[in-house]
């Protein structure tokens, strides 16, 4: 177990805090709803603080207020910078679009709050690294600061964790990710804040790629020392609401990042990729071993054991859905599957366990930031022709795992 793992805690546990703290979120669209999803259950299956949902933040007067009813807030407001004053709010929640991220957040850490905020960390790496400095000195003063890569909370992953970080694949040399969705394959499909670079930093790049590299980051326990990629927008302009709008942003990108180990990692991602809705593929190619990850089919693992016979070597389907296996615990009788919204749910349980134990909150935002300087690397590579971009390896602590076991559930 590494110093920034949430144990497990099992049992009847006493509260650190006298007072149930109390949470704000800033975001009520798709983000807004899983994080509210996530707030509403995660006390009804795992041993977490109190806490209550305060107020919920967005710009529309009207529509905000129907979210927070809707969605099980206390109350509702306009101004994130009037919620995160409020001596009644002890965490802040950031679902709001990236853009907006690094201004709330370190408003937040510096008001004393513990801040959640959505991934990538932000839309530059100025404000990335912005972002890990409010958070270090934040922790100094024992307030946690976390960014939602929340599929490393998915059960499948946080296990095939687990078994690389215990050997069974032995060195890991090569490592595929690809993230393909179709959402955007439609060229009269309208414009949106995700295709303009200056509201979303980058398009599949950032959305999607952020969340593939964290996952080689994660599940190898690695950093990324050298870059190469490219970037292809498709479809340059799409209809707006006065006629045609550009297209600033990209529609798929490519990589391949060396790792300090000495392992390759290619990734692949695409908004235009007709047929994949939600597509998280992952291939970890080791010495002794390979393992095989799809998120459409987010409780399987594919497990092969070269240390076996070759007359006894093949593919095992693992169903996780096992009191053993990570978060299951806490869910339904074995076999039971559980879905992408479970994701969150334990992604807050964390957040709040590390809260109440006074402990670093896993992935650190120094950890999006590595993410994000992966992500700046592949963009100065692109524009580049793909020239080969170095990084140097920050001297951050190694990627934090998720619990090997959960407490007691239901």
């Amino acid at each position: 177990m590494t110093s920034q793992e949430i144990p497990a805690v099992a049992g009847a546990r006493t509260p650190k805090h006298s007072a149930p703290l109390g949470v704000a979120m800033i975001g009520y669209a798709f983000m807004g709803k899983a994080h509210s999803n996530a707030w509403r259950n995660v006390a009804s299956y795992f041993d977490v603080p109190a806490f209550e949902r305060r107020v919920l933040v967005g710009r529309d007067a009207e529509g905000v207020a129907m979210a927070a009813a809707r969605y099980g807030w206390a109350e509702s407001a306009t101004d994130w910078r009037e919620v995160i004053a409020r001596d009644d709010v002890d965490i802040v929640d950031i679902c709001a679009p990236g853009w907006m991220h690094a201004e709330i957040a370190i408003a937040a850490l510096e008001a004393g709050k513990h801040v959640l905020v959505e991934k990538p960390l932000a839309n530059t790496l100025t404000e990335a690294e912005a972002m890990a400095a409010a958070a270090r000195a934040a922790r100094a003063r024992g307030v946690q600061a976390m960014v939602g890569f929340n599929y490393r909370r998915v059960p499948a992953l946080a296990l095939a964790r687990e078994l690389i970080a215990e050997g069974r694949l032995g060195t890991v040399r090569h490592v595929r990710a690809a993230y393909l969705q179709d959402w955007l394959v439609d060229p009269e499909s309208p414009m949106t804040w995700r295709l303009n670079k200056h509201t979303a930093g980058s398009g599949a790049l950032g959305d999607i790629a952020s969340h593939a590299i964290d996952q080689v980051l994660f599940l190898l326990g690695d950093q990324v020392t050298e870059v190469s990629g490219r970037l292809h927008t498709f479809t340059p302009t799409r209809p707006g609401r006065d006629g045609p709008e550009e297209v600033t942003v990209d529609d798929a990108a490519w990589a391949t990042l060396v790792l300090a180990s000495g392992a390759i990692a290619s990734v692949e991602v695409s908004r235009v990729a007709t047929g994949q809705k939600n597509a998280l593929k992952l291939e970890i190619y080791g010495s002794k071993g390979t393992i095989l990850f799809d998120l459409e089919a987010l409780n399987e693992l594919g497990f092969l054991d070269a240390t076996l016979p070759v007359r006894e070597q093949g593919f095992r389907r693992i169903l996780v859905s096992e009191p053993e296996h990570p978060y299951i615990e806490a869910w339904w009788p074995q076999g039971h599957t559980i879905g992408w919204e479970h994701s969150f749910t334990h992604e807050i349980r964390d957040f709040l366990v590390a809260i109440d134990g006074g402990m670093p909150a896993a992935p650190s935002f120094e950890d999006g930031l590595n993410v994000q300087r992966v992500l700046a690397a592949i963009e100065e590579s692109a524009a580049a022709k793909s020239s080969t971009i170095q990084l140097t390896t920050p001297p951050a602590t190694p990627p934090a795992m998720s619990p090997a076991t959960t407490p007691e559930g239901a």
